[in-house]
């Protein structure tokens, strides 16, 4: 499959300058794409963004990633119906090193030019940028742009020349990558496309070339028409301290059974071939889940590497799928003692306190009824009445019920 072909197959083309994709097949392009750097870490938004990416590395072209050390301390009007608050210089070098980090680990495995924003327009002086940046960009098309007419309308909030500027910064960016690398493709989300076109309108007027720009389509939920990745806690983040590796591989867990094959596409690397195997077996039973399987260990796999990706699956099995918590070691407990009740005790400690420590009873007659009834098992084994003896030297998991758990450490 050509590379042309494959972005049409998986969805990747929202809007392009090009007349005919097939271009992308016949010669090999230096394209850059840019990542904010107004928040501590990249989300799952971002990451539908890193594998049209990784999508052209495939393919063999040039990439350079862009890191928005400026543009990220003016912000980016689009899609805002008031001003961003102003972040500091410290917290944005904090955010670019953080999202650096996060775009290395996507990328692994190949060779890509790794770039800040900062480092071109720290010394930019204003009437520099005036004369050299600013006198090629004609007011009219920018205040027409629909996200800045919406601000200076007379419903709106306003907008700022610093967020005005945003747009020819973006541009400037373009212009630059094309003067030093010989770049003449840009990619981006297609709430950028604007700012996109800005940099391709920048380049023809200051250096007379032709450069262009594809952007990929925003990826809705089709269960709920929202945005995707975004849960009831908010955004779903690529950093483990910020969403848990089980809770990031609980997401893709439950994808919804409408959008998953559009999900495989994006968000794995799995060809046709493999995704249409799994969709023809997903669909002769959709209650064991084969496609939500196969996309959150592959994408887990990817963002997290796949010993935590392996954890993630086995703690899940062994919480709803029936699996055998025998199965359990210490990778996947460290993994569950972030989501669980954690109870600390000893071996001869009376287990009607302890479930009732862990949450699993609100009393010790609760907990004794709870046992009588067989309720209670320990690392799968139901607890008897009469044999209560039962948790072992570290890690045991205990459940009441189906879904109620706790992790027990025995000193």
């Amino acid at each position: 499959m050509t590379l042309s072909e494959e972005l049409s197959w998986r969805g990747f083309i929202n809007q392009t300058t090009l007349t005919n994709l097939t271009a992308l097949d016949t010669e090999k392009w230096t394209f850059y794409h840019g990542f904010d750097a107004s928040a501590d870490s990249q989300t799952v938004g971002n990451l539908a963004a890193m594998m049209l990416d990784r999508c052209f590395m495939r393919h063999g072209h040039s990439p350079i990633i862009l890191a928005g050390g400026a543009t990220s301390l003016i912000g980016d009007p689009g899609g805002k119906d008031a001003e961003r608050p102003l972040q500091s210089e410290e917290t944005i070098a904090i955010n670019v090193a953080k999202a650096e980090a996060q775009l290395q680990q996507i990328f692994r495995g190949y060779d890509f030019q790794l770039v800040n924003n900062l480092d071109w327009t720290r010394e930019l002086t204003v009437i520099s940028f005036l004369r050299d940046i600013g006198k090629h960009f004609s007011m009219t098309p920018l205040i027409q742009r629909d996200y800045i007419a919406k601000r200076i309308g007379e419903e709106g909030d306003g907008i700022s020349y610093a967020e005005f500027s945003y747009t020819i910064l973006q541009g400037m960016d373009y212009l630059y990558l094309y003067d030093t690398y010989g770049c003449t493709l840009q990619l981006g989300g297609s709430d950028q496309w604007g700012n996109c076109l800005s940099g391709v309108d920048l380049i023809r007027r200051a250096r007379g070339a032709e450069t262009h720009v594809i952007t990929l389509p925003l990826i809705i939920n089709k269960a709920t028409g929202k945005k995707f990745g975004k849960s009831e806690d908010g955004a779903v983040w690529l950093d483990p301290t910020k969403t848990s590796v089980y809770k990031f591989y609980q997401f893709w867990l439950n994808a919804d059974d409408k959008g998953v094959e559009g999900y495989l596409k994006i968000f794995t690397e799995l060809d046709k071939e493999a995704i249409d195997s799994v969709m023809k077996e997903f669909k002769k039973n959709k209650k064991d889940r084969l496609a939500q399987k196969t996309l959150a260990y592959a994408v887990t796999t990817l963002v997290h590497g796949e010993e935590k990706a392996e954890a993630a699956k086995i703690a899940s099995e062994v919480l709803f799928g029936g699996a055998d918590p025998g199965a359990l070691g210490a990778e996947e407990y460290q993994l569950l003692k972030g989501e669980l009740p954690v109870v600390q005790a000893g071996k001869g400690d009376n287990l009607l306190q302890v479930l009732v420590e862990a949450g699993l009873a609100s009393s010790n007659t609760e907990a004794n009824r709870f046992l009588d009834e067989g309720a209670i098992s320990v690392n799968g084994q139901k607890v008897s009445g009469g044999d209560r003896a039962v948790l072992r030297k570290g890690d045991n998991l205990v459940k009441r019920g189906k879904n109620s758990f706790a992790v027990v450490v025995i000193k």
